[in-house]
């Protein structure tokens, strides 16, 4: 589940109900998206061709109580990756 709104998540976690329900918080400066934007959408969206964009023209609540947080911009896809799926393992939700 993709949410910019912290409202949604938190409704989300309440129906999953807290041990069953991952939140993690890809933590990812506006610079560093666009830098990685291989499609173009951030650039359309500054253009105004794509509307409501998240971190441009709609907002992104940054969430209070993620169980991971992951610092795109100080590590790679594969070292966020591995964080993810240690997590995982460790609480029981993916064997190894």
């Amino acid at each position: 589940f993709i949410s910019p709104y912290r409202e949604d998540r938190d409704r989300n976690r309440k129906i999953q109900g807290d041990g069953d329900f991952v939140e993690v918080f890809v933590d990812s400066p506006l610079a560093v998206c666009e830098a990685r934007d291989t499609k173009g959408l951030y650039k359309k969206a500054r253009a105004g061709i794509i509307p409501e964009f998240t971190g441009i023209s709609a907002p992104y609540e940054a969430p209070d109580k993620a169980e991971m947080v992951l610092d795109t911009d100080d590590e790679s896809v594969e070292q966020s990756a591995a964080r993810v799926v240690a997590y995982l393992e460790e609480k029981g939700y993916v064997k190894q």
